[in-house]
């Protein structure tokens, strides 16, 4: 039985369709829209993401804007810790602090290569992957060593999710990683966009064996230039044309800024309204991931028009 830590794996245990948000601290020492976002979120979601670097950018540390978040927003994170950055040593260091600091959730990714970043000379660590961070946490808190057998005093309590792909084509190979990573003790996995529900539901059929819980990931639309590179540059995750012709429209047709604002609003969550309602009737979804960056009142009013 999965130990609950953190609130966002006891509302999980207790059966509840959860709501996870999304939060990017960006190059800036600057912390205030970060926490406004995650203060706009408090009751809505059970807990945010605090993404580490995102697109291989060097950004502000996810670990001290996940202190940060909880500290002044009251808003539980979600401290996302990639292996592209550090080695198992650094890791270690990361996740005591981590503990130390408060923090109960981590999603361990292995993180995309930094040639696609803004530093593309750096050179990228991987000496773990996700499947083998889990398995370090895991080992932390349960056995109370590291990789290398060393004895940790006073361990950090931290439970852990994935990350799986649903688009994946072939979707055989993601499944067998997701697999590894239940083996070897995945709490949760929240999973990359999805449009298209019939895929979703696809996947939450084929993954439910491994008995961990999975929350969808959605990704509402801000503008249509949004929507046309996160169609063009996303490997295997196409937005639904009608959701593009219809934000081509609205860029085309209202000048007014506020105006133009409200239909995209209106879309969206008329949209995934339809979406998450069909979610909540699939066995197997334990709750949805908004990776609705900066985009708060979107992700209140969908989750105001759906419930929990």
């Amino acid at each position: 039985m999965v130990q609950a830590y953190s609130n966002l794996m006891k509302e999980i245990a207790k059966g509840k369709f959860v709501y996870t948000g999304e939060l990017e601290p960006e190059k800036t020492t600057d912390m205030t829209e970060v926490i406004n976002d995650a203060k706009e979120l408090a009751g809505y979601a059970v807990a945010c993401n605090v993404t580490d670097n995102p697109k291989s950018c060097g950004y502000f540390s996810s670990l001290a804007a996940s202190y940060i978040v909880q500290r002044d927003a009251n808003m539980e994170a979600v401290y996302q810790l990639t292996c592209r950055d550090r080695n198992r040593l650094a890791l270690i260091s990361d996740l005591l602090g981590a503990g130390a600091l408060g923090i109960k959730n981590v999603l361990a990714l292995t993180g995309d290569h930094t040639m696609v970043g803004d530093n593309p000379a750096s050179k990228p660590v991987f000496d773990l992957d996700s499947a083998q961070l889990t398995s370090l946490i895991k080992m932390m808190d349960q056995k109370e060593v590291d990789l290398a057998g060393n004895k940790i005093e006073h361990p950090p309590k931290l439970n852990v999710g994935v990350a799986a792909n649903p688009n994946a084509d072939p979707l055989e190979p993601e499944l067998l990683k997701l697999e590894r990573k239940a083996k070897v003790g995945a709490d949760f996995v929240q999973t990359q966009v999805v449009f298209d529900i019939e895929k979703a539901k696809q996947f939450l059929k084929d993954a439910s064996s491994y008995n961990v819980p999975l929350l969808i990931g959605i990704f509402p639309l801000k503008s249509y230039g949004i929507a046309d590179f996160f169609n063009k540059n996303v490997p295997g995750c196409s937005v639904p044309t009608e959701i593009l012709d219809k934000l081509k429209q609205l860029k085309e047709n209202i000048q007014d800024k506020e105006e133009r604002k409200r239909k995209t609003d209106e879309l969206n969550v008329n949209y995934f309204t339809d979406f998450i309602r069909e979610l909540k009737k699939t066995k197997g979804c334990r709750g949805v991931h908004v990776m609705a960056v900066g985009y708060a009142s979107v992700t209140k009013q969908l989750i105001d028009r759906v419930g929990h």
